[in-house]
């Protein structure tokens, strides 16, 4: 009924889109679960990927599918040759560098050196042993674009079940009265180690399967495209964003010094964001959220301003992009028409291998520092969450400019929403049951406050149900 191509449209658009995310969200919340599961459902309810398809009406739909009379649409968006909305596309990418900016500045580099190697080699495992059950899992399934002629897209299977979120452990524990104990220190603090180790093997697939596509080029890009040069260009990079951190580092402790606390210091940060998720991927050919992401960790060394510029994007990021980040996701990447027994059965099967291999890895490798059984399973528990982090792999997956012919189909998301809601219902109730039912939670002046709310404000950060973000809804 009403064609959107130009400004004015799309500020209904993003009524609508907001609308609904925030009452899903709400909805969502109010069931304990992860409210971007709401944004994403919200996202598939407003899109065509049910009512369109099954139904015959979308509230938003694309030119090219109302045009072929595949479903009528209230609203109809403009496509380009890539079949995506320029415009909707320009939101989600923004939200999705605002999310992993945001991530990086929370991170807290001080605990992480102190937390030993114990929290190291838990968040390894819980990287390397999903990532390879993962990975052999999808070699069977060459009858739905996986198996050993899609290596590349099997390889990024794995990589979406390394991602982990802390936020739903945080809380478990909060209400327990664990969170300051040894096991759930080391816990919270794998976690991180685990989303930043995470965020690497992103930038290496990425750069792999880029290089791997075989795209023709000249010059600096055929070199780039080649396995060596990928290599030398993610070395690079990262010596690159350490070497300029320094110099960021002291010009904001000279800013801070000089304007803390003005919105000055928050448009410089974004500067900083958007110019390393530039020259992550168009110079070094890493992906663009693993530039935003070091941006903010970078920024995270100076505590004070960090703190601050945090509070500021978070307004922005969970207000507008980031909702129309996720529920795009909902709209333009999950495709129900494609959903058939096998793939069923190898989301059932991948969400299995996800639980497991977080269960086994951290678990066993606890284990091996001292714990007693019943501690290792509570660590092994307490990664198994996943969030944004898994959302943002798999969008990154299903990038048909980056990967081309090895890009992941639609109804590869089902499998990620499906592992992130299980993976959410289970953790709670796996770790109260660990710890015991009978046990009570210590008073909260156990809990030096300044201590909780630093953990929480620096490890929480894939929107789980109580996530501080969502604490004025």
């Amino acid at each position: 009924m009403f064609y959107i191509d130009h400004p004015l449209g799309y500020v209904m658009i993003l009524a609508v889109v907001l609308l609904a995310t925030k009452l899903c969200g709400l909805l969502f919340r109010s069931l304990r679960l992860p409210e971007v599961l709401g944004f994403i459902i919200a996202g598939i309810l407003i899109g065509p990927a049910i009512f369109g398809q099954f139904c015959g009406v979308a509230l938003i739909g694309f030119e090219n599918d109302v045009q072929s009379g595949l479903y009528n649409a209230l609203f109809s968006l403009e496509v380009n040759a890539a079949g995506e909305n320029e415009t909707v596309s320009v939101f989600s990418k923004v939200g999705v560098i605002l999310i992993m900016f945001s991530a990086g500045l929370e991170t807290n580099l001080d605990e992480i050196k102190n937390t030993g190697l114990a929290s190291f080699l838990i968040a390894c495992a819980g990287v390397a042993v999903p990532f390879a059950l993962g990975f052999l899992i999808s070699l069977p399934f060459g009858d739905i674009g996986l198996g050993t002629a899609n290596v590349y897209r099997c390889v990024f299977i794995g990589a979406i079940l390394t991602a982990t979120s802390v936020a739903i452990t945080v809380s478990v524990l909060k209400e327990l009265g664990k969170i300051n104990t040894k096991l759930g220190t080391t816990i919270v603090s794998a976690a991180v180690i685990d989303d930043v180790i995470g965020i690497v093997v992103l930038s290496v697939v990425t750069s792999i399967a880029r290089s791997g596509g075989g795209a023709e080029a000249g010059g600096f890009e055929a070199f780039k495209s080649t396995i060596y040069g990928t290599v030398i260009m993610i070395v690079a990079f990262f010596v690159f964003a350490v070497l300029a951190g320094f110099g960021i580092n002291k010009l904001f402790k000279w800013l801070e010094k000089k304007w803390y606390p003005t919105h000055r210091l928050s448009i410089f940060s974004l500067v900083i964001c958007f110019v390393y998720s530039w020259v992550a991927e168009e110079v070094f050919g890493v992906a663009d959220i693993t530039g935003a992401f070091l941006a903010g960790i970078v920024l995270s060394t100076v505590h004070r301003s960090s703190a601050y510029v945090d509070s500021k994007i978070n307004v922005n990021a969970y207000t507008i992009f980031a909702p129309v980040f996720f529920a795009n996701i909902g709209i333009s990447n999950i495709d129900f028409g494609g959903v058939g027994g096998s793939i069923i059965l190898f989301a059932f099967l991948a969400v299995l291998m996800g639980l497991i291999g977080k269960i086994v890895g951290c678990g066993a490798v606890a284990r091996c520092f001292g714990y007693d059984l019943r501690e290792s399973a509570i660590g092994g528990v307490g990664m198994m969450a996943r969030g944004e982090v898994a959302l943002i792999v798999t969008q990154k997956a299903m990038d048909t400019s980056l990967l081309g012919g090895n890009a992941l189909g639609g109804e590869f998301m089902i499998m990620t929403v499906l592992l992130i809601l299980v993976s959410s219902i289970l953790t709670p109730v796996l770790l109260k049951a660990l710890y015991g039912r009978g046990q009570k939670a210590r008073p909260a002046a156990a809990v030096p406050a300044g201590e909780a709310e630093q953990l929480v404000m620096s490890e929480v950060e894939e929107g789980g149900g109580a996530s501080l973000r969502d604490d004025d809804n």
